[in-house]
């Protein structure tokens, strides 16, 4: 493939293996899921392939470091990056939650619900949920092991993703209220659309008809 090479962003994490099962499928090549690398190229398909952290890869997109991105829909409802989204890759799919220790649950009625304190790596989506429905939250951010903010007594609730459930039954918090569905997205920066919209339609479509199947 000749002229510059497009630069995808790939999220670490949960989404990274799958991501990588589709890019094999498509002929992407000399990606090392075992290296400590965070740039591969596969200079025969005209691809340069970045590691990211998956909140940095709206930002990367949006501003053109990379010119697409695979990413959860959950981190584009909580970042609203300015990015197009064409396709929904059909794979990571989890949902974004309110959970409570059981203990809390056996005396709880969300329905009395006016003031909260949450704990959560999703401000954003967490903010809005509890506004809509009239009830007054407290956040406190967290980057990691949200489960632990209930059982040290930091936060009664946390909003957090689940696959199976069973990282919050573990650490025996149940589940009250489910706030999104997410799957991972194909996000593409604007101007790189209009300014390589052959090969980034081609990707597009490659990917399209590779999820359809």
């Amino acid at each position: 493939m000749t002229g510059k090479p497009l630069t995808l962003a790939l999220p670490k994490g949960r989404l990274l293996k799958p991501a990588l099962e589709l890019l094999n499928r498509l002929g992407v090549d000399g990606v090392d899921m075992a290296s400590r690398k965070l740039i591969f190229t596969d200079a025969q398909r005209g691809l340069r392939v970045l590691i990211l952290k998956p909140a940095d890869i709206p930002t990367y997109v949006e501003y053109g470091a990379a010119d697409l991105g695979i990413v959860g829909r959950d981190m584009l409802l909580e970042q609203a990056p300015d990015v197009y989204e064409p396709l929904d890759l059909g794979f990571g799919f989890c949902r974004l939650v309110v959970a409570e220790s059981e203990e809390l649950w056996g005396r709880d009625d969300p329905a009395k619900w006016s003031w909260v304190r949450v704990a959560t790596k999703y401000p954003n989506l967490t903010e809005r949920y509890f506004s809509e429905r009239g009830i007054q939250v407290e956040l406190v951010r967290l980057d990691g092991s949200i489960e632990l903010a209930p059982l040290v007594g930091l936060a009664e609730r946390i909003v957090d993703l689940v696959q199976s459930g069973e990282t919050l039954r573990a650490n025996g918090l149940v589940e009250v209220a489910e706030i999104v569905r997410s799957t991972a997205r194909l996000i593409v920066n604007r101007a790189s659309l209009k300014t390589a919209y052959g090969p980034i339609s081609a990707w597009i479509g490659a990917m399209k008809r590779e999820v359809a199947r």
